[in-house]
Order: C-alpha cells, then structure tokens, then sequence
C-alpha cells in the first residue's frame, strides 16, 4: 500500500503568530488541508503528519483523521521524515510519498504521474521538480542519461549549473523499503547540523539505485509561504485562480474588489457576483442569480434567479426566485423557499419561510415554521426564547401578520389569521381569525406640561 509523508513542523517565525506554519490558511482553508485534499485525489488516504512546534494544534485540527508523529527538535527534513519510521515499517511493501505542509499547490496530477514513472523506472527516489523562469535560491536538479546526479543547493552551484531553470519542489516518491534504509545512513555533517533529505538521492546512486526526476507542467507546485507577504501572494493567486474557472464555467464578475471565492464553492452559469462579495466551503449557487454586493455566503444551497443584496447567510437553503436584502441574516438551518420576498434589516434563524411569503422589514424570525403567501408587517418578532428553553411557532398559509406584532413561542397561527397592529400573540388563533390585544388607550392631559414646566419656560 502507497503512503504518505507530510512535513508540517515548520514554525514560521516570520508570521510573528504562535501557530505552525502549515496551519495558516489559503481561501480559508489551512495549507495543510490543500496538501491533504490532493493526496485524498490522488487516491492516498494512509497519511502521516509530522508535527513540530505547537504540534497539539495540528492534533486538534486533524481530529484523528490521520495519524502524526512529533519531531521534537528541528534537525533537518532527514530527520523529520525519521520520526515517521514506525509509520512506514507498518507496510513496506509499496512506495511513500513526501511532501511539504506548506506548498499548497502539489496537484493530484503531478502526484499521480510522478508514481508512474517512479514505477516505470525502478526508481528507489524520484523527486518532483518543476521549471521556473527565476529558479533563484532553489536546489537545481543534475539530469544524467539515466536519471540525475543530485540536487544541488543555489549556495554550492557552479555558474553553469546556476543557469539550470529545474528545480526542487521538496516533493518526492521513495520505495518505503528502501526509504528506511537510506534514512538510517544520512549523517549530519554538514555546517547545520542537519540531517538532510537530499542526501537519500546521493546514497541511493552510490548503493546502486536509480534516482530520478518527474517535471511537472505547474510551475506552482513549488509555491510556499515563509511570511505574510508570501502568504498574501499565495491568497492572490489562488483566488484568481477560482475566478478564472468560474469564469470559463459562465459566471459574471464586472469588477473582483473584495471578491473572495474558496475552491469547493459550485456556481451556476449565467450568475454575477458583485463586489465584495465572500463565498465559504460548501455552498452551491444555481444559474441565473445576482450575489452581492457585500454577500457572505457559507455553505448554503442558492436556487436558479435568486437575488441577494447585502446578505451574510451560514448554513441555509435559499429555493428558485427568492429576492432578499439588503441588510438581511439568514443563520442555521433555514430555509427559504421558491419566491419569497425578505427585504431590509430582517434575520431568519432556524426557520422555514413558505412560497411567496414576504418579510419586508426590520422583522425577526426564529424557530418558525411559515406557510405560503404569509405578509410579515414592520416589526413582527417571534418571541422564541423564555430565557430557559427555546420554542417554536407555526404561522398558517395566507396569514397577515399586523406591525409590532409580537408572537411569544409556543404558539399556531391557523389559515388566513390576521393579527392586529402592536398585538401581543400568547396562546394560539384559530383559521380565519383577527386577533387584536391592545388593552386600554389611557390619555393623561397636560401631562408633559408639568413634566417638562422648566425647560418650557425658557
């Protein structure tokens, strides 16, 4: 069985954060979940992270998925790969895969491909290498007839082998048997003291093996962060990057200020997205819809014709032809089904709002169920918690719900009830019903005279 190595005990000291490196996220997700994620592609689910400073974080945020292994003291990416040993003796029999926890750009492709001719080869190492037009500070990769020599450091290149534009991606296919070997003869005698991965590459040609290289056609492989302005440039380029695919697929942007799109969000064609608009994992927007300006979308399902104007949503449906905002909330779990009208300053928590129903303004709705053609009058709130427990209300089909109605949960509406301005609803109204409850009109005269005599006088 193939395995997988990932080295994610990088501190980051340039971030200036107490956090691993790896863990800092690109269009939301951590570096580590992009390298996860091509693995997962690939067809590799026997993984294991090797865990440095703050390792406990890498612990929580796996949550048990993969396992991981601590390397104590940062001696080298020889020595990070050695605390994975155990790991590899488990099954030695296929070949492992080692990567970099922070180069979120490996693709499933360059993986898959660089296995092939690892195979193909009969190589104990192949390493992943990709060609730039600045290879500038970069292990260079020595071809030979048969495979290559070795990697050499920009510091100990010649000028010659300077103008070599293949380089290192510190990505690499081993066959685990022979991993664990040339692991255990690496030394550290070099200026840092460290055990060094490249060395497996000089040991294995001098053992006999051969060593090879596989050149991957994206460049970006290569990509890392060492500080937040290399993180910034890794955000660009990946949100661009979404941009254009969506782009090819139909979707209209007429200006990209403040428009971030995460990878796993499905838009349909024909759709605009407007400026500043943020779209989160797990949402799905159908055809035809206008996002934005200033939407915050997280996983919610967004039907076909659907207009949102200023609208933060988490968690939600939204159905075919819905037009909401500005200024609206939709939190958890609701659902707003196909025509409804949700205008200004208005919050749906938890609740289903049935067909053609409209919520105009400044209303709250929460943990309600809302039948179909429902008119919400200005300031209608659904008195849904008690302080202990929260409860729900049921609002029938046809209902026209009067300003400043207050609904106090538990409580039914029936069919078509029509409730009074500034009601107060405790206990529940039957089909066809008005209910009006607004006590005694007392009127006190002069009152404010008296109150206010000082500051009339003047």
């Amino acid at each position: 069985m193939n395995k997988v190595i990932i080295l994610a005990g990088g501190q980051g000291k340039r971030m200036k954060a107490d956090m691993p490196k790896p863990l800092f996220r690109v269009l939301g997700e951590p570096m580590l979940e992009w390298v996860i994620s091509a693995c997962e592609e690939s067809g590799l689910s026997d993984i294991c992270v090797v865990k440095g400073f703050m390792g406990e974080m890498i612990d929580e945020y796996l949550g048990g998925r993969y396992t991981t292994v601590l390397q104590a003291e940062r001696l080298g990416t020889g020595h990070a790969v050695m605390q994975a040993v155990p790991f590899l003796e488990k099954d030695t029999d296929g070949n492992t895969l080692v990567l970099c926890g922070d180069a979120p750009f490996i693709d499933p492709k360059a993986i898959s491909e660089a296995l092939e001719i690892h195979t193909q080869q009969n190589n104990a190492v192949t390493v992943i290498t990709a060609e730039l037009e600045n290879p500038h500070g970069y292990g260079r990769i020595i071809r030979t007839d048969s495979g290559i020599s070795g990697i050499v450091e920009q510091k100990d290149a010649s000028d010659e082998q300077k103008l070599i534009r293949e380089v290192n991606s510190g990505a690499y296919w081993f066959r685990t048997a022979d991993l664990i070997g040339l692991l255990g003869k690496l030394e550290c005698t070099n200026a840092q003291k460290e055990y060094y991965l490249t060395d497996t590459i000089a040991i294995a040609l001098a053992e006999g093996k051969n060593a090879g290289a596989y050149k991957s056609e994206n460049p970006d492989i290569i990509k890392g962060a060492n500080d937040r302005k290399d993180l910034l440039e890794l955000n660009t380029y990946a949100r661009m990057a979404v941009i254009g695919k969506h782009l090819e697929n139909g979707v209209e942007f007429t200006c990209l200020d403040g428009i971030t799109i995460e990878r796993s969000v499905e838009i349909g064609a024909g759709t605009e997205i407007l400026a500043g608009t943020i779209l989160r994992k797990g949402t799905v927007i159908g055809k035809s819809c206008s996002i934005g300006p200033n939407c915050i979308i997280e996983n919610c399902t967004i039907g076909n014709d659907v207009n949102l104007n200023n609208v933060q949503a988490y968690d939600s449906r939204v159905d075919d032809n819905v037009k909401i905002g500005p200024w609206v909330q939709l939190r958890p779990n609701s659902h707003i089904k196909s025509g409804v009208k949700i205008g200004d300053f208005v919050e749906i928590k938890n609740s289903t709002i049935g067909e053609q129903t409209a919520v105009a303004h400044l209303t709250y709705v929460g943990d309600s169920d809302v039948g179909k053609k429902v008119n919400f009058g200005c300031g209608t709130v659904t008195v849904n918690y008690d302080g202990v427990v929260k409860n729900r209300c049921v609002i029938g089909d046809n209902c026209f719900i009067g300003c400043n109605t207050n609904l106090v949960a538990p409580v039914k509406l029936g069919k078509a009830v029509y409730t009074a301005a500034g009601t107060t609803i405790t206990k529940d109204v039957p089909d066809y019903a008005l209910a009006i409850d607004r006590g005694k009109l007392a009127v006190k005269e002069n009152y404010s005279l008296r109150k206010l005599k000082s500051k009339l006088d003047k």
